[in-house]
């Protein structure tokens, strides 16, 4: 990373340690706001497509227009990326504030100008010798709010249930909500069942992952049965593979929950494929296609 990054703030390109934003934003007063994280390998985004469309889809939950329309956030994000694309790989987070407003108030103010906020931060790629291992994982209760599929910033529920499953040497906390499994706290949910691999259905309780849809992609194009379909907490002790999948951390095998092993204890053929897969797309993005 370049000592000095730039950076894309309401229109304007400069030093990221130059950029500010108002103490009267409701994006710090509230967390009335909204994210996405892109990765881009080479300098070529993540399937930003997929990431706008949700991007506008959260938007539009939380009573707000697109500020930029898709061709100008391509661009500015391009333009964020292009001195790194000697890098392997590296993150846009990329966030939509309300706005400053004259004072707090929590009623939307009705004549108000978002704050658009752009940086690029380094990704580390996935330990070879975790994945060979896999990580451990916890069950916890769902603590969260009722509109999980709004990729908001108001995260404190899940900082607070990732740091319950730091304290007890796990790397990620599995969420149930009244018996059901609804997602990771940073990250969308797959169990192998019977050689068939599952996932949640998205509805309002878990997020609709990009990476996620990608694996059901790559499962479909070869011939992998898959379902969307509701997974219980029981279920999961007898699963044969546990899968958790995020943009950053991609595809990571869940070996232990709640301290027993998951099946032998070790990453199963099925990840070992789909991981195999999802390594293959990622270097067809490197190379333009």
């Amino acid at each position: 990373m370049s000592a000095d990054p730039e950076c894309f703030l309401n229109g304007a390109f400069i030093p990221l340690a130059e950029a500010r934003v108002s103490v009267m934003d409701r994006g710090f007063l509230f967390g009335d706001s909204v994210y996405e994280v892109i990765p881009a390998y080479g300098g070529r985004l993540f399937r930003l497509e997929q990431h706008l469309r949700r991007l506008e889809q959260s938007l539009a939950a939380i009573r707000m227009a697109t500020p930029l329309g898709r061709a100008a956030w391509e661009s500015a994000l391009t333009r964020l990326v292009a001195p790194f694309s000697g890098r392997d790989e590296v993150g846009v987070y990329l966030q939509v504030t309300r706005g400053p407003a004259g004072k707090r108030d929590h009623a939307i103010p009705e004549a108000i100008r978002p704050t658009v906020f752009a940086m690029v931060n380094p990704i580390d790629p996935p330990d070879p010798e975790l994945a060979e291992r896999g990580i451990a994982a916890v069950t916890l209760d769902d603590i969260r709010w009722g509109l999980c599929n709004i990729k908001a910033t108001t995260l404190l529920a899940n900082v607070l249930l990732r740091q319950q499953a730091k304290d007890r040497q796990a790397m990620e906390a599995i969420l149930v909500r009244d018996g059901m499994v609804t997602e990771g706290a940073a990250s969308n949910l797959f169990a192998v069942r019977a050689g068939l691999l599952v996932t949640p259905p998205k509805g309002p309780f878990l997020l609709p992952g990009i990476t996620r849809d990608l694996v059901l992609e790559l499962a479909a194009e070869d011939g992998i049965p898959h379902a969307e379909a509701p997974v219980t907490a029981a279920e999961l002790e007898s699963a044969e593979e546990i899968w958790l999948t995020s943009s950053t951390n991609e595809i990571m095998p869940v070996t232990r929950l709640d301290g027993e092993p998951v099946a032998s204890g070790l990453p199963g053929p099925l990840w070992r494929h789909m991981a195999g897969r999802y390594q293959a797309y990622k270097a067809q993005l490197r190379a333009g296609a």
